[in-house]
């Protein structure tokens, strides 16, 4: 039987909502359990739970619906819940804001990279960091790019190092530079070795992807749709990451796409990888760096974003000037 619930009549005068009890609120809003929404938080359970009756004193309004088994919004609660985020995001901003104000590049930086950049560029950026900004706390995060902008519209995460365009509203790209994709093929294959292939090649052949969710494989369908490949032509994906990909190529399962800068750690451990250059126009992908628009940090990135570029000169990509806003690579790209 679930315990009687007696809801609060009107709201007190003089009390006001504490950013503690809006936090716990949230957290409950969101988890829609007890437990899970304090842990998530920091905060006891019996704390949490005390903050958000506490709340709902305050308001004069019951925000939940308490039961043995579960926990659910009351129409007034799921109204409410909407209110209180916005009003948590906005003390997040003030706080931003005021940290920025302070000083640039000191405190944390959450930079959020897609798999497929983190192992190849990620050196290139830490030195930079390390030797111009060291009071910088650089905090990497690797995930997939739909977990990565959920991150950044949430607050979780400040800044983007990924494949643009991403076509999202509320994003701002900071693009770095394009690179271009080249056909990697076990030893004795047919088109191993060789410059200026066709785009027209990759019709028949047995490609090679990363998983579902990465964007190099939608890069890499792109490519080969622009090359003529039709629906039906057999695309194999077995490989989680790039590392597990090109050992299958050298096990001469098919064939695959890598990003120019991946290339040199990917396949020099295995003499049975060949790699191959495509004709130009080659197709290639952007890289850029990725921000909320309107950021309080906004001339701080900048001024990573035109670092970075001097510091990828020594790279095998085309460098991107910093009035480039666009978000879109070259002529046939795959980004």
């Amino acid at each position: 039987m679930a315990s009687p619930y007696n809801p609060p009549r009107g709201p007190h005068r003089g009390k006001q909502p504490s950013f503690s009890q809006l936090r716990a609120f949230t957290a409950v809003a969101e988890h829609l359990h007890f437990r899970d929404a304090a842990a998530a938080i920091g905060m006891s359970q019996p704390a949490l739970s005390g903050a958000v009756s506490a709340l709902e004193e305050a308001l004069g309004v019951q925000l939940l619906e308490r039961t043995t088994r579960k926990v659910l919004l009351s129409p007034a609660g799921e109204r409410l819940a909407v209110r209180a985020r916005t009003v948590l995001d906005a003390v997040a901003e003030l706080m931003e804001e005021a940290e920025a104000a302070q000083a640039p590049f000191t405190g944390v930086l959450r930079l959020g990279v897609i798999p497929t950049v983190a192992p190849y560029l990620l050196p290139t950026v830490l030195r930079l960091v390390h030797r111009r900004w060291p009071e910088l706390d650089l905090q990497v995060h690797e995930e997939q790019t739909s977990s990565l902008l959920d991150g950044l519209a949430a607050g979780r995460l400040d800044l983007l190092l990924l494949a643009v365009p991403l076509g999202v509203p509320g994003i701002t790209e900071l693009p770095l530079f394009d690179e271009d994709f080249v056909l990697v093929t076990p030893e004795g294959h047919p088109l191993a070795g060789r410059d200026a292939i066709p785009r027209e090649a990759l019709k028949e052949l047995r490609l090679l992807l990363l998983d579902e969710g990465h964007c190099l494989r939608d890069q890499a369908l792109d490519i080969c749709r622009e090359a003529g490949r039709t629906e039906g032509a057999e695309v194999t994906t077995t490989a989680a990451g790039l590392a597990t990909l090109v050992q299958l190529v050298a096990g001469g399962l098919g064939v695959t796409l890598l990003p120019r800068t991946a290339v040199t750690v990917e396949t020099a451990r295995n003499t049975a990888l060949w790699t191959g250059g495509f004709a130009d126009p080659a197709p290639s992908r952007r890289i850029a760096l990725a921000m909320r628009t309107g950021t309080a940090r906004h001339a701080e990135f900048e001024e990573l974003a035109e670092a970075l570029r001097g510091a990828m000169e020594e790279l095998p990509v085309r460098v991107v000037g910093g009035g480039d806003r666009s978000g879109t690579g070259g002529p046939g790209s795959g980004a």
